[in-house]
Protein backbone atom coordinates (compact mmCIF):
# COMPACT_ATOMS: atom_id res chain seq x y z
CA UNK A 1 0.00 0.00 0.00
CA UNK A 2 1.60 3.20 -0.90
CA UNK A 3 -0.93 6.13 0.98
CA UNK A 4 -2.24 5.80 4.33
CA UNK A 5 -5.76 6.31 3.30
CA UNK A 6 -7.06 4.71 0.77
CA UNK A 7 -10.85 4.80 -0.18
CA UNK A 8 -11.95 1.49 -2.36
CA UNK A 9 -15.20 2.02 -4.61
CA UNK A 10 -16.64 -0.98 -2.78
CA UNK A 11 -17.77 -1.96 0.91
CA UNK A 12 -15.39 -3.96 2.59
CA UNK A 13 -16.19 -8.02 1.84
CA UNK A 14 -18.72 -9.84 4.01
CA UNK A 15 -17.52 -11.41 7.29
CA UNK A 16 -17.30 -15.52 6.57
CA UNK A 17 -19.76 -16.37 9.26
CA UNK A 18 -18.69 -19.57 10.34
CA UNK A 19 -14.81 -18.43 10.81
CA UNK A 20 -16.33 -15.96 13.14
CA UNK A 21 -16.83 -15.86 16.76
CA UNK A 22 -18.86 -13.05 18.50
CA UNK A 23 -18.47 -11.63 21.53
CA UNK A 24 -20.51 -9.18 23.07
CA UNK A 25 -19.47 -5.88 24.75
CA UNK A 26 -22.89 -4.55 26.23
CA UNK A 27 -23.93 -2.49 23.24
CA UNK A 28 -21.35 -3.52 21.01
CA UNK A 29 -20.17 -6.79 19.71
CA UNK A 30 -16.33 -7.89 18.64
CA UNK A 31 -16.15 -10.66 16.00
CA UNK A 32 -12.85 -12.42 15.75
CA UNK A 33 -12.51 -13.83 12.09
CA UNK A 34 -9.54 -15.25 10.30
CA UNK A 35 -9.17 -14.17 6.84
CA UNK A 36 -7.54 -14.77 3.68
CA UNK A 37 -7.00 -12.30 0.63
CA UNK A 38 -6.66 -14.00 -2.57
CA UNK A 39 -7.48 -13.45 -6.40
CA UNK A 40 -10.07 -16.11 -5.76
CA UNK A 41 -11.61 -15.38 -2.96
CA UNK A 42 -11.50 -11.26 -4.04
CA UNK A 43 -13.33 -11.86 -7.47
CA UNK A 44 -16.32 -13.94 -5.71
CA UNK A 45 -16.33 -10.96 -3.61
CA UNK A 46 -16.24 -8.62 -5.86
CA UNK A 47 -16.10 -9.38 -8.88
CA UNK A 48 -13.56 -10.17 -11.98
CA UNK A 49 -13.80 -6.40 -13.43
CA UNK A 50 -13.38 -4.76 -9.64
CA UNK A 51 -10.61 -6.88 -9.05
CA UNK A 52 -8.90 -6.39 -12.38
CA UNK A 53 -9.18 -2.82 -12.45
CA UNK A 54 -8.37 -2.53 -8.86
CA UNK A 55 -5.15 -4.65 -9.28
CA UNK A 56 -2.41 -1.59 -8.86
CA UNK A 57 -0.27 -0.23 -6.51
CA UNK A 58 -2.80 1.60 -4.62
CA UNK A 59 -4.91 -1.25 -4.00
CA UNK A 60 -4.72 -3.93 -0.75
CA UNK A 61 -2.23 -6.85 -0.92
CA UNK A 62 -4.24 -9.69 -3.18
CA UNK A 63 -2.33 -12.50 -1.29
CA UNK A 64 -2.35 -11.79 2.55
CA UNK A 65 -3.98 -13.20 5.37
CA UNK A 66 -4.50 -12.76 9.26
CA UNK A 67 -7.34 -12.39 12.24
CA UNK A 68 -9.65 -9.59 11.74
CA UNK A 69 -11.59 -7.62 14.30
CA UNK A 70 -14.95 -6.64 13.96
CA UNK A 71 -16.95 -4.23 15.65
CA UNK A 72 -20.41 -3.65 15.26
CA UNK A 73 -22.96 -1.82 16.90
CA UNK A 74 -25.94 -3.88 18.22
CA UNK A 75 -29.31 -1.85 17.43
CA UNK A 76 -32.74 -3.00 17.67
CA UNK A 77 -31.65 -7.28 16.81
CA UNK A 78 -29.03 -6.37 13.97
CA UNK A 79 -25.47 -6.04 13.97
CA UNK A 80 -24.23 -3.14 11.76
CA UNK A 81 -19.93 -3.35 11.47
CA UNK A 82 -18.52 0.24 11.98
CA UNK A 83 -14.32 -0.96 12.18
CA UNK A 84 -12.43 -3.74 11.13
CA UNK A 85 -9.34 -4.38 12.29
CA UNK A 86 -7.35 -6.55 9.45
CA UNK A 87 -4.27 -7.86 11.12
CA UNK A 88 -3.00 -9.34 8.26
CA UNK A 89 0.87 -10.48 7.61
CA UNK A 90 1.47 -8.56 4.27
CA UNK A 91 -0.40 -5.23 4.07
CA UNK A 92 -2.15 -4.52 7.80
CA UNK A 93 -4.66 -2.42 7.74
CA UNK A 94 -7.99 -1.08 9.32
CA UNK A 95 -11.49 0.34 7.98
CA UNK A 96 -13.89 3.32 8.99
CA UNK A 97 -17.09 1.95 7.77
CA UNK A 98 -19.81 4.35 7.29
CA UNK A 99 -23.28 2.71 6.05
CA UNK A 100 -25.42 6.28 6.20
CA UNK A 101 -22.72 7.72 3.33
CA UNK A 102 -21.55 4.37 2.13
CA UNK A 103 -18.42 5.03 2.74
CA UNK A 104 -15.22 3.23 3.47
CA UNK A 105 -12.03 4.25 4.31
CA UNK A 106 -9.01 2.12 5.22
CA UNK A 107 -6.07 3.04 7.02
CA UNK A 108 -2.56 1.73 6.45
CA UNK A 109 -1.51 -0.52 9.97
CA UNK A 110 2.67 0.05 9.80
CA UNK A 111 4.55 -2.53 11.96
CA UNK A 112 7.46 -0.74 12.14
CA UNK A 113 5.66 2.17 13.69
CA UNK A 114 3.18 0.47 15.25
CA UNK A 115 4.36 -2.88 16.44
CA UNK A 116 2.00 -5.99 15.88
CA UNK A 117 -1.24 -5.34 14.12
CA UNK A 118 -3.00 -7.39 16.58
CA UNK A 119 -2.12 -6.00 19.58
CA UNK A 120 -2.31 -2.61 18.20
CA UNK A 121 -5.89 -3.44 17.15
CA UNK A 122 -6.78 -4.83 20.73
CA UNK A 123 -5.05 -1.83 22.26
CA UNK A 124 -6.72 0.76 20.04
CA UNK A 125 -9.99 -1.48 21.17
CA UNK A 126 -9.62 -0.66 24.61
CA UNK A 127 -8.30 2.61 24.67
CA UNK A 128 -9.26 4.38 21.42
CA UNK A 129 -12.69 3.03 20.34
CA UNK A 130 -15.50 5.79 21.34
CA UNK A 131 -12.94 8.14 19.29
CA UNK A 132 -12.79 5.87 16.34
CA UNK A 133 -16.41 5.04 16.62
CA UNK A 134 -17.05 9.08 16.37
CA UNK A 135 -14.52 9.34 13.29
CA UNK A 136 -16.90 6.42 12.04
CA UNK A 137 -19.85 8.45 12.07
CA UNK A 138 -21.28 6.96 14.81
CA UNK A 139 -21.10 9.45 17.73
CA UNK A 140 -24.30 7.67 19.03
CA UNK A 141 -22.93 4.49 19.44
CA UNK A 142 -19.37 5.43 21.00
CA UNK A 143 -21.48 7.16 23.59
CA UNK A 144 -23.42 4.09 24.29
CA UNK A 145 -19.98 2.03 25.30
CA UNK A 146 -20.50 0.57 28.30
CA UNK A 147 -16.60 0.35 29.68
CA UNK A 148 -17.07 -2.26 32.34
CA UNK A 149 -18.67 -4.51 29.02
CA UNK A 150 -15.95 -3.69 26.84
CA UNK A 151 -12.97 -4.68 29.89
CA UNK A 152 -14.96 -7.88 30.38
CA UNK A 153 -15.56 -8.66 26.75
CA UNK A 154 -11.45 -8.11 25.90
CA UNK A 155 -9.57 -10.77 27.03
CA UNK A 156 -12.12 -13.03 25.68
CA UNK A 157 -11.61 -11.12 22.08
CA UNK A 158 -7.74 -11.59 22.72
CA UNK A 159 -8.27 -15.21 23.34
CA UNK A 160 -10.08 -16.03 20.34
CA UNK A 161 -7.68 -13.40 18.15
CA UNK A 162 -4.50 -15.26 19.18
CA UNK A 163 -6.19 -18.80 18.67
CA UNK A 164 -7.51 -17.93 15.52
CA UNK A 165 -3.88 -16.89 14.27
CA UNK A 166 -2.13 -20.02 15.52
CA UNK A 167 -4.97 -22.50 15.16
CA UNK A 168 -7.27 -21.86 11.86
CA UNK A 169 -7.63 -24.35 8.91
CA UNK A 170 -6.94 -22.35 6.15
CA UNK A 171 -7.75 -24.66 3.73
CA UNK A 172 -11.52 -24.54 5.03
CA UNK A 173 -11.01 -21.24 5.47
CA UNK A 174 -10.58 -20.67 1.97
CA UNK A 175 -13.85 -23.01 1.21
CA UNK A 176 -15.90 -21.05 3.58
CA UNK A 177 -15.34 -17.65 2.12
CA UNK A 178 -15.51 -18.67 -1.41
CA UNK A 179 -19.22 -20.02 -0.10
CA UNK A 180 -20.33 -17.11 1.81
CA UNK A 181 -18.90 -14.89 -0.93
CA UNK A 182 -21.07 -16.77 -3.69
CA UNK A 183 -23.76 -16.29 -1.75
CA UNK A 184 -23.16 -12.78 -1.62
CA UNK A 185 -24.51 -12.21 1.91
CA UNK A 186 -24.22 -8.78 2.64
CA UNK A 187 -22.15 -7.28 5.52
CA UNK A 188 -24.62 -4.74 7.17
CA UNK A 189 -27.83 -6.58 9.05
Amino acid sequence: MTRYVYRPSVMPASPVMKQTEFIEAGPITIGVEYRLLNAEIARAAFGKRYVEQHNDSNAPARHDRGVTLHVYSNESGKRTEHLRFDCFDEDPHYHYIDWKRTVNELVAIFPSVHGDPLSWALDHIQTRLAQMLVRANVPEVAERIDRDALEAALPVVAEAAYRARFHSDEEQVQRDALEVNSLAIPTKG
